[in-house]
């Protein structure tokens, strides 16, 4: 009943919310599996079956020599790299505790704190898998050679931060439409298996399939990426501050969106649906 408040400065708050962000991220990372070095091995073998799945699809089609002049499987995974941590990213931050959530009954946590932890806990295990795949392929298979590994991997960055803003929109929607926005997450991840255009360059598209894709940021991601990860290819169609633009309006909508659903959100939603 009586409790004495201590003043905190803005130093020892900012070191309090990222502890429990840590913690947070921390949990949501052990989510997926009890263990978390299982959990980051499963997501290493999904990024390998997509890479020699498609690896296999190129060779049977014979689309080998539309690829990119250079390391046809770094080709591959500059395209599946991305595309999972964008996709993995929006199911995770769709899939954060909205303010209903029991978590929020403890003083520290919010759903800002529920939002940065599930996005930086995709992003976490992305990378690390990331960077481990690459390791294995240089030291045993054959060396890498990067143009500009620096901005290849900022547009990783970017196409998480996509992600995100996609993954917090669905997360602002899914209170009012719980239903509704599980199908509508599941159509987005699964059309950009084709939408993202890891599988073809946008300098060899014709004009009328360019409109088809150039809607979508992550497809900007991709293309520019590979103009960073490969000496010859030079994007024309494709821009990342389209994406970062597109990021920043969604972010801002989704932040608005959920100061006013915090607002009316209830428990006793969930047991009218």
């Amino acid at each position: 009943m009586f409790q004495l408040r201590k003043q905190q400065t803005w130093l020892s708050g900012a070191i309090s919310i990222f502890e429990v962000v840590y913690h947070s991220i921390v949990r949501s990372v052990r989510s997926k599996h009890n263990n978390a070095l299982i959990a980051l091995g499963m997501n290493i073998m999904q990024a390998v079956m997509f890479v020699a799945l498609f690896y296999v699809m190129f060779a049977v089609l014979g689309l080998r020599g539309s690829a990119i002049r250079g390391d046809f499987l770094l080709y591959v995974m500059s395209g599946i790299f991305l595309f999972l941590t964008h996709t993995k990213t929006v199911g995770a931050v769709a899939g954060a505790e909205g303010p209903a959530s029991p978590m929020m009954q403890h003083a520290p946590m919010n759903t800002m704190i529920a939002i940065l932890s599930a996005a930086l806990g995709s992003l976490y295990i992305q990378t690390v898998s990331l960077f481990l795949i690459l390791f294995v392929y240089h030291v045993a298979f054959t060396p890498l050679v990067i143009e500009q590994p620096i901005q290849a991997y900022g547009m990783v960055l970017l196409s998480w931060i996509t992600g995100a803003a996609v993954g917090l929109v669905f997360l602002v929607i899914k209170p009012w439409a719980p239903g509704f926005v599980g199908i509508l997450t599941t159509i987005y991840q699964r059309a950009n298996m084709i939408a993202s255009g890891k599988m073809f360059l946008a300098n060899t598209l014709p004009s009328f399939m360019l409109a088809m894709f150039d809607w979508n940021p992550l497809f900007h991601c991709i293309d520019q990426a590979r103009g960073y990860v490969f000496i010859n290819y030079n994007p024309h169609y494709s821009s990342w501050e389209y994406a970062a633009w597109i990021a920043v309006a969604l972010v801002m909508i989704g932040l608005m969106g959920e100061f006013y659903t915090r607002r009316h959100v209830s428990i006793s939603w969930n047991a009218r649906r």
